[in-house]
Formats: C-alpha cells, sequence, structure tokens
C-alpha cells in the first residue's frame, strides 16, 4: 500500500521519509527508514496525524453502514466487544484478513466447508 501510495502522488518527493524499518522492494524514488521516525522527523509526525484523522474518518462511516461493529467507538481496534460482534456478523470486505483474529475465524470457516 506504501508503494501504491508514493506512486500516486502528482508531485514526485526527491526522498520518502518512512516510519519503520524497512523500505518497499523494488521503489523507484529514494526512501529513507527511521525507526520511530513520527518522534524524530517533523514530516513523517504531520502525516501520522493525519493518516489518523482519515482513518477516523472513515471509521466513522463504515460505522454508519455497519452499526454493529461499533466502528465509530473502536476505530478499528480488536475490542472484546468488536471481537464478540465478529463472531455474531461475521466478516466484511473492511476488515483486515491478516489481523489475528479475523484470520483465526477465517480458517476456521473455511474447515467448517470441508
Amino acid at each position: 500500500s506504501m508503494k501504491r501510495a508514493l506512486y500516486k502522488l502528482k508531485l514526485k518527493p526527491n526522498i520518502a521519509y518512512i516510519d519503520g524499518l524497512f523500505i518497499p522492494k523494488n521503489i523507484k524514488i529514494k526512501c529513507k527508514a527511521i525507526v520511530k521516525g513520527d518522534e524524530k522527523n517533523i514530516s513523517i509526525a504531520a502525516a501520522s496525524i493525519l493518516a489518523k484523522c482519515e482513518r477516523d474518518i472513515f471509521m466513522i462511516k463504515l460505522s454508519k453502514k455497519f452499526p454493529q461493529y461499533r466502528w465509530n467507538k473502536n476505530f478499528g481496534y480488536g475490542t472484546k466487544e468488536h471481537l464478540k460482534s465478529l463472531k455474531i456478523y461475521g466478516i466484511t470486505k473492511h476488515h483486515r484478513k491478516k489481523f489475528k483474529p479475523i484470520h483465526h475465524i477465517l480458517i476456521s470457516n473455511k474447515r467448517e466447508t470441508l
């Protein structure tokens, strides 16, 4: 997703600062990984704030479409209430399939259909 985001930029940066240890492979933009970058680099800190605000807005919109998951209260974090809703209502296309509880539900559903 980071690679897609970088390639969609209208203005290509001279360098992209990455919060973390790893840089996406086969990327044609100069990158610098900074561990705890949101604490050390103002650009990463600002991007982090913007990303969290956008995520919160998206989660509020999702909660209107799927009120049973209460995304407006948990903002995508695996609270006990949200995990209970997953067991009752199942998984939507908006759930992260690699998130451990979702992954376990998918595997168990797959086993049940075999």
